[in-house]
């Protein structure tokens, strides 16, 4: 598209964020460096929004509606082990999701999107988000009115996707990522000896029998025409230093993932019905703790097709497409603002051969970073023109 970029700074911006990776709420340095970047464009600067959150304003001074661009900007505590010029310099943290190269990409835009100012009728908010991972960010921003002062009319943004040809943009109305809720239970029974358990309340025993029977939540209770997985991801038990003791107590973590709110309500209620009954027939107590609870990412139809047929008018038709199918169960809180506004959450492919998000040895294109730029001027022009 018509913009005077020098994409190669945006890259080496990039590479600097790889390598300085910050966890969820813990982005100071990375939120510091946006909102210089946005103010020394031009840009109306917010900052310390859902803690560590930055918005950069372009207010056209032209009446028409407010659209948002939200990217994310927390790393992940994994160890990297890639041998890169840029690799992180921080041991145990790794941006392994492309976080780095999302802000890269938006900063890219906001350059952009400020030469064509003139073009354009309304309000642009830039979104600068902490603690995507696990940290429902989004609703911390959303608590501290982001999407308020002004009003967002609607509002957009990107995944990168390994997997996927590099560059290739698509996009799913309904349903398009999976919820997640995330589920600490404790059993609670009776500790003893391993030699006479007709004198305990064996919680191990009560937890086996919960794990096979939770597996029919999804198996026999939820329709196959929808989404949902139950994963029992922990069991924590005992010691190997008592093998001949019954515990007190089981504790087991649960990843629960689901297309709706319907879908995650029901998968919910089986899951604490199976430990229910595990509980009964083995004279056990339980806890049920929800951690955390990120609902299914829906994209609104009317403003899918707004960003397919945007998107369709700058690249080429074979490298848009509008899916039918859900392409991941993975959660994202970009949820939030879609309980809140009309918008859509689309997806770059990251390349073929790209290893997986949340892997030791994944790297985010810095090639779709041009790609991403026009999306969201495409978007722009498409709205605001």
């Amino acid at each position: 598209m018509n913009t005077h970029l020098d994409i190669s700074k945006y890259i080496e911006l990039r590479h600097e964020i790889h390598k300085h990776p910050e966890l969820k709420y813990e982005e100071t340095n990375t939120a510091q460096l946006v909102a210089k970047i946005l103010k020394d464009l031009g840009y109306v600067v917010s900052e310390g929004l859902g803690k560590t959150g930055v918005v950069g304003l372009l207010d056209t001074q032209r009446p028409g509606p407010c659209i948002a661009f939200r990217s994310d900007m927390d790393a992940l505590p994994i160890h990297e082990q890639n041998c890169i010029p840029y690799k992180s310099t921080i041991d145990g943290k790794m941006h392994a999701c492309g976080h780095d190269g999302h802000t890269a990409s938006l900063l890219c835009a906001a350059e952009a999107l400020m030469q064509r100012k003139d073009q354009y009728k309304g309000k642009i908010k830039l979104i600068f988000q902490p603690a995507e991972e696990g940290g429902a960010g989004a609703k911390a921003m959303i608590d501290d009115g982001v999407l308020e002062s002004p009003k967002v009319d609607m509002i957009f943004g990107f995944h990168n996707r390994p997997g996927f040809e590099q560059g290739y943009i698509f996009a799913k109305p309904g349903s398009a990522m999976g919820g997640d809720t995330s589920i600490e239970i404790i059993i609670t029974g009776k500790g003893g000896h391993a030699a006479m358990p007709h004198l305990a309340c064996d919680p191990i025993v009560v937890a086996a029998q919960f794990i096979n029977h939770v597996q029919a939540a999804v198996a026999r209770q939820l329709s196959p025409l929808r989404s949902g997985v139950v994963t029992v991801s922990s069991i924590q038990a005992g010691s190997r230093k008592g093998i001949n003791v019954i515990p007190d107590a089981c504790t087991l973590t649960i990843s629960l993932r689901s297309d709706s709110l319907n879908t995650r309500n029901l998968l919910v209620a089986a899951t604490e019905n199976a430990l229910k009954s595990a509980c009964i027939s083995g004279a056990c107590d339980y806890a049920f703790n929800v951690l955390l609870d990120i609902p299914a990412l829906v994209n609104d139809p009317k403003a899918t097709d707004i960003a397919i047929n945007a998107f369709k008018k700058n690249f080429d038709h074979g490298k848009v497409e509008k899916i039918d199918y859900m392409p991941t169960m993975g959660a994202e809180d970009f949820s939030f603002y879609l309980e809140e506004v009309c918008g859509c959450y689309f997806f770059i492919g990251n390349g073929l051969d790209s290893a997986y998000l949340h892997n030791p040895h994944y790297d985010f294109n810095d090639s779709i970073i041009s790609v991403a730029k026009d999306c969201y001027l495409s978007l722009a022009d498409s709205l605001l023109s």
